[in-house]
């Protein structure tokens, strides 16, 4: 278990002391590599709950900062054009290219017992993944991911909680 330290007040305000939380660090061992096929060069891949459904096929890439979701998953939630928020900044695709979005919508993705608010960005471009979660994502549910172990790790309360990678989908 890994020591975080943090300040607390005392019953004088010119006080301070330090304040010792255990918390379970995040982290990930050969144990963690269990059930994949080494060695490989896979994407992360996994199945999330966006807007109430559960999604196959999400690629976790801690490289991107955008969130984005693809023609088949947007119609599969039954979104309409009202549904979205104006979006017009230029996006590259992953060859480079510049995509043009239909706009941005906010859903809730559940992990676990986790929910966080992702704006995802609908661009009309193929893609072998109904959608991407990215850094903005990640962030916000205090993971590390780890392609070498096809994980996901978060803190939920004082447990460390997994998502499990799908290494067959990738491939």
């Amino acid at each position: 278990m890994s020591v975080a330290w943090s300040l607390a007040e005392d019953s004088k305000p010119e006080s301070k002391r330090a304040k010792v939380e255990n918390r379970p660090a995040l982290s990930f061992t050969n144990e963690d590599k269990a059930g994949t096929i080494q060695l490989h060069d896979d994407a992360l891949v996994v199945t999330l709950r966006i807007g109430g459904y559960n999604v196959k096929r999400v690629l976790v890439d801690q490289g991107s900062g955008a969130e984005i979701m693809y023609p088949d998953l947007y119609n599969r939630l039954g979104l309409k054009p009202e549904d979205l928020a104006t979006y017009d900044s230029p996006l590259l695709s992953f060859d480079e290219k510049v995509v043009v979005s239909r706009g941005q919508i906010r859903l809730p993705v559940q992990v676990g017992s986790e929910v966080v608010e992702v704006d995802f960005i609908i661009v009309d471009a193929y893609s072998p993944y109904t959608a991407i979660v990215a850094r903005p994502w990640l962030h916000a549910l205090g993971a590390v991911s780890s392609t070498l172990h096809l994980k996901v790790k978060y803190l939920f309360g004082d447990r460390t909680e997994e998502l499990v990678g799908s290494q067959s989908v990738t491939r």
